[in-house]
């Protein structure tokens, strides 16, 4: 038994070799902890390079889906997980498709064959104008959606390009309203140029190709032809024809409040389109109908902050058509007319009860408008408040930092001088 049992000297010297730092244990130890540091270093990259990648893939799906698709229970990389990539279409057109087609149509497959869009809410009253204006684009390769707002559309099929337009019907809505429901970018995103213009626009000196290779070429993003100068409402001077020009971005008056000059730096008098004949290209378009509010219909207020979806500096991206121009007829039919007579007074929307004053829908439709524009603008303005990140890229606001920035310069270096004046 005691010859089985390790002497008290073995025991010294286990503890010894333990505890001696020439013996290889220790050092091998020290050894190991670069390597764990490294593999911890690793780790950490591998652990933030995911998130990062997760929290981009997130935002990108809350960008492609505005209607907060991504914000449900699951993300939509999720919802689509059931099928293989390369059947996920996830854009579509306009573009009307027979029942059954030949072998060298189908061989096409799902090709879009009109380049650009013309889209115009339209009543019965103003038919034959609209002809005018679809008889122009129709041959110019466009496609057209009409928006029938007076709910007359049977009386519509006797034009002969009724049949290859898109008819949609509610009843009182208004452009804006059809716009944000039916061209979405999702749908409209095949078209290069979306036209969205109103009925009473004389088109005799317009020319839809003619007009695109002026935007094209001159690089506006977003545009309208010009107005002859005898239209019925011209609102603002820059909208109006200019004899010498092809095009112009900007405006210059000295007349009334609003002053334009050389130094002027934002709408109306340069960065300007109004709202019943503006173009848009795909991306413009793409950030104007984020813009449009859902339940502000009428638009006011926003022609003053389309020039923000220019893709750039407005008052290089945003412009006006001098040589392919259009006349404003002014005719409001949406509501009923202004000035009803007699014989017209139920149908036009004015009506007299007995004892009480007559009823305009205009009037009504007019306040409507100017309470929907103060709250455009608040909205607006309490948007740019809360977002502490967003970034005012207009030329204006970029050129008063840079003024500031150099008399801040300029105050400086004066007093500097004047420090060195007193020493």
């Amino acid at each position: 038994m005691e010859h089985d049992l390790p002497s008290i000297k073995s025991w010294k010297s286990l503890v010894k070799r333990r505890n001696n730092p020439q013996d290889g244990g220790k050092s091998s130890s020290w050894k190991m902890k670069p390597v764990m540091a490294l593999m911890c270093t690793v780790l950490l990259i591998f652990w933030y390079k995911t998130t990062n990648f997760q929290y981009q893939q997130t935002q990108i799906e809350e960008t492609d889906y505005p209607f907060e698709m991504a914000k449900e229970s699951e993300p939509v990389s999720e919802k689509l997980k059931g099928l293989p990539f390369g059947i996920i279409q996830p854009r579509s057109d306009l573009e009307l498709k027979p029942l059954w087609s030949s072998t060298s149509l189908r061989s096409k497959g799902g090709e879009s064959t009109n380049p650009n869009l013309l889209a115009m809410p339209v009543g019965l009253k103003q038919k034959d104008n609209v002809n005018d204006v679809v008889k122009k684009f129709l041959p110019a390769n466009f496609t057209v959606i009409l928006f029938h707002y007076d709910g007359n559309m049977d009386q519509w099929w006797d034009l002969e390009w009724s049949s290859k337009a898109i008819h949609i019907v509610a009843h009182n809505q208004t452009k804006w309203w059809f716009a944000k429901r039916f061209l979405h970018p999702d749908i409209v995103s095949v078209y290069d140029y979306v036209f969205l213009w109103d009925e009473d626009l004389g088109v005799e000196n317009f020319n839809p190709q003619k007009y695109l290779r002026i935007v094209k070429s001159a690089g506006l993003e977003i545009s309208q032809p010009a107005l002859h100068p005898n239209s019925t409402e011209v609102h603002h001077r820059i909208t109006v024809r200019s004899r010498t020009n092809i095009f112009h971005r900007r405006v210059y008056d000295s007349r009334g409040n609003m002053k334009c000059s050389n130094t002027s730096e934002g709408p109306p008098c340069t960065g300007f389109v109004e709202g019943m004949a503006p173009v848009f290209s795909r991306s413009a378009w793409f950030c104007t109908w984020n813009l449009i509010q859902n339940d502000l219909v009428h638009g006011w207020g926003m022609d003053m902050k389309l020039g923000y979806c220019a893709q750039g500096d407005r008052s290089k991206k945003v412009g006006i058509v001098d040589s392919e121009y259009i006349f404003h007829q002014g005719i409001q039919t949406l509501g009923g007319s202004r000035y009803p007579d007699k014989k017209n007074l139920a149908r036009s929307g004015v009506t007299r009860r007995r004892g009480s004053a007559t009823f305009d829908s205009r009037t009504e439709i007019r306040r409507q408008s100017t309470w929907e524009l103060q709250t455009f603008k608040e909205r607006w303005n309490r948007a740019v408040e809360d977002d502490k990140n967003w970034i005012d890229r207009s030329s204006s606001t970029r050129n008063r930092n840079q003024r500031f920035k150099r008399s801040s310069v300029l105050s400086s270096l004066l007093q500097r001088q004047a420090a060195e004046g007193r020493k």
